[in-house]
């Protein structure tokens, strides 16, 4: 194996271009149906994808790898990424398949894994899939004729995942007279989410629900939350709910048009929880790129936060390590482990409508929790992933930060696990600081990696 096909979020790539080529991806799907194809039974794997138009190439050759393999295929469509989350495991399928960038332009796709409980699958097993896939000699265990799979469409998938996020909210509550502005990113969200906030009751506001295959993420859902900002003030919502390509993500927008993200997001819920005293060790998991303010505040509530590498799957990790039920990250992944096993957008926002409701404060109260540290990233685009502990500049320019915020402050390199990028972030107190350690550090990482 002379590659690591599998970043922090499955596989990811532009479309036709190695490693997303349809050649490659049927392999996959005959290493990953010999993988979970134990015994003689008929094993099942529900595929779904998002809105990509790249999406029915993947989803053919993923089908016939697995058919190949043995195993009978439910392909879901257009849904997304915790939904097949749940439906893996709601079907006692062995194997759930996500085909999606998440919140990259149409031109990219990308193969996320979930096991049969519903969990992305460990590091290890995506290297052993990856070993099968890249070996040119690799002797594959197919079966007899009358053994291969079938593949048929699952018809009713929507219908489930929306009875079961419903039931996640109360069931004395409804949304009766709130007003959402729902920006659902032109992605695998735009037919469930509308339906379930209306079905509670709110008055929906629909942003980025007219997918064309090109135009997911366009301007659009959590990377554009502005878009649903100025629609909130426009309308006079509530609140505005943008969503990124897959579903997995959430940013939201008081009801004055200002934008909360993943942090301040968790800080709400996880104050909620601890009132309630229902969240294990008043503990909380985030990720090394969550806004030190997080960490003050739970420390200031009498909690804690735990800090996990960056990518949704390491948060929940930890959490099922320490018994923990509530993390996330800053970019919207937010994850509750009574309900999911995976961050789901739609879940997180129903859980904050949930507490706007039973409180019966206006989400710009809410949000007053948490004022996040001025924070600055800056992507500097690199040709090799070289440590950055082997680059003395760039070591010492992290040094020279760290000595002017005096302690008020971090400094926080990592490379991106699915993008040819070095993430530079700084945060303190000072915003006209922060902004001028993170060029001047973003400079020596770019020199320092030409």
């Amino acid at each position: 194996m002379t590659k690591r096909l599998f970043g922090t979020d499955g596989l990811r790539g532009q479309a036709n271009i190695f490693p997303m080529q349809p050649e490659l991806v049927l392999r996959l799907g005959l290493a990953a149906g010999q993988y979970f194809r134990k015994g003689h039974r008929r094993h099942r794997v529900l595929i779904g994808k998002d809105t990509r138009l790249s999406g029915y190439v993947f989803e053919s050759a993923l089908t016939s790898g697995f058919c190949a393999a043995g195993m009978d295929v439910f392909m879901v469509g257009p849904m997304p990424t915790p939904a097949i989350s749940f439906l893996t495991k709601n079907m006692r399928a062995n194997l759930g398949v996500v085909i999606s960038a998440s919140h990259n332009p149409f031109m990219d796709n990308g193969i996320k894994f979930f096991d049969k409980n519903g969990f992305k699958l460990p590091d290890h097993v995506e290297d052993e899939i990856t070993a099968m896939v890249m070996n040119p000699d690799m002797k594959w265990d197919i079966p007899l004729p009358e053994a291969v799979g079938r593949a048929a469409k699952l018809e009713d998938s929507p219908g489930r995942y929306i009875v079961y996020l419903k039931n996640s909210f109360p069931s004395q509550l409804t949304l009766d007279g709130i007003r959402i502005v729902l920006d659902c990113a032109n992605g695998a969200t735009y037919k469930v989410a509308p339906l379930i906030f209306e079905e509670l009751g709110a008055k929906v506001f629909k942003l980025g629900n007219e997918p064309d295959g090109l135009n997911i993420n366009r301007k659009c859902g959590s990377l554009y939350p502005g878009v649903a900002a100025a629609k909130v003030l426009e309308t006079g919502a509530d609140i505005g709910l943008a969503l990124d390509g897959d579903g997995d993500r959430l940013i939201v927008v008081d009801e004055n048009g200002k934008i909360l993200d993943g942090d301040q997001i968790m800080a709400i819920c996880a104050m909620d929880l601890m009132e309630r005293g229902v969240l294990p060790g008043n503990t909380l998991a985030a990720t090394v790129m969550s806004n030190m303010a997080l960490e003050v505040f739970m420390q200031e509530k009498g909690g804690r936060l735990v800090r996990t590498p960056v990518g949704d799957r390491y948060v929940v990790e930890t959490m099922r390590q320490q018994g923990l039920t509530l993390g996330g990250e800053q970019s919207g992944h937010i994850i509750f482990l009574n309900h999911s096993t995976t961050g789901d957008g739609i879940l997180a926002a129903l859980q904050l409508l949930r507490i706007m409701r039973e409180r019966d404060k206006p989400l710009s109260e809410l949000a007053e929790l948490l004022h996040p540290f001025p924070q600055k990233l800056v992507n500097v685009h690199v040709e090799r992933k070289v440590p950055f502990d082997q680059v003395p500049a760039i070591q010492q320019a992290v040094k020279d930060a760290e000595a002017k915020l005096k302690g008020r402050g971090r400094v926080l390199l990592r490379y991106s696990g699915t993008e040819p990028v070095a993430r530079v972030m700084v945060e303190g107190e000072d915003q006209d600081l922060v902004e001028a350690l993170t060029q001047t550090l973003a400079h020596e990482v770019e020199r320092g990696l030409e």
